[in-house]
């Protein structure tokens, strides 16, 4: 085509409405258009995923306690008061050496001192506890009375023996063989007696008659332990402080008291069977004391 009908295309292209131009056969577009490129598609468009509901938590309920009745335990039944031992089944026994109250008219009864014998015409009765001082300057008479006004009384040298020998029948309550410090006895040094005849003044003629009632004696340094110290001086059956400490009248009308005391428990025998029998039941002095034994209630 033509320089001039070029120009004249393009003219009528721009004067001639697109119909006529059509009619004539005439193309309005350029003859050489650059080639463009197809539009790219966007991509599609996703919608956003709703974020799923979180699982609702369930409701756990907590689960009910338990209504648990307090039960109230039985206390068992014992043939033998709380104070006592049962031994081999056929014997109750003090655990601890005797202590004295005194019975006043009204049938009460008060403390009494540990360190002196009671007047005459007093009435008094045993007791038993742990951490008690035992009475001394008591005689085999008058224990045996007081054993008797707590239902009791006192243990024959059967009973006696074989409570102190404990189950496994041994010349100590605690085994075979001596354990120095284990019971009250033999560490004293110095005799009491001697010792409170020259403190407090005493007519040292009198050192083996009067002076061993004195009351200061068992008052003085190593001398009487309280009831159940020494923890080692006993055995399966309970029973405390049968060797040493103070002796312990027995059931013997011709009077017998066993098991030494704090300063001796060597001389009329070793341990559980050491026996004094040199005096009659009235006698006493400042290491005379006692225990109490009774026979079993029947258990139903």
């Amino acid at each position: 085509m033509g320089f001039g009908r070029r120009l004249w295309h393009r003219d009528a292209c721009m004067r001639v409405p697109l119909l006529l131009a059509m009619a004539f056969g005439l193309s309005c577009a350029p003859r050489h258009a650059p080639h463009s490129p197809p539009p790219v598609a966007a991509p599609p468009v996703v919608p956003a995923k709703t974020p799923a509901p979180a699982p609702r938590a369930l409701a756990v309920k907590a689960p009910r306690a338990l209504a648990v009745k307090e039960v109230t335990p039985i206390a068992l039944a014992s043939p033998c008061p709380p104070e006592m031992a049962l031994v081999r089944g056929r014997v109750c026994v003090d655990r601890w050496e005797a202590s004295l109250v005194r019975v006043q008219a009204d049938g009460t009864a008060v403390a009494w001192t540990p360190h002196e014998h009671p007047s005459r015409g007093m009435v008094v009765r045993a007791v038993a506890a742990k951490d008690g001082v035992p009475q001394a300057y008591i005689d085999g008479d008058l224990a045996a009375a007081a054993c008797a006004r707590s239902g009791k009384r006192l243990c024959t040298s059967d009973e006696w023996l074989t409570t102190c020998r404990g189950p496994a029948d041994t010349t100590y309550p605690y085994g075979p063989s001596r354990k120095e410090g284990a019971c009250n006895g033999d560490g004293r040094k110095g005799h009491p007696v001697s010792e409170a005849t020259r403190r407090y003044g005493l007519d040292p003629d009198r050192l083996w008659h009067e002076n061993m009632q004195f009351p200061k004696i068992n008052q003085m340094p190593d001398t009487v332990e309280r009831s159940g110290h020494h923890s080692s001086c006993t055995n399966a059956y309970g029973a405390f402080d049968m060797v040493g400490n103070l002796h312990e009248w027995i059931d013997d009308p011709d009077g017998t008291f066993r098991g030494g005391y704090y300063m001796d428990t060597r001389i009329n025998g070793e341990g559980c069977t050491y026996a004094t029998k040199a005096h009659g039941t009235d006698y006493r002095d400042y290491s005379t004391g006692f225990r109490c034994c009774r026979d079993p209630e029947a258990i139903d």
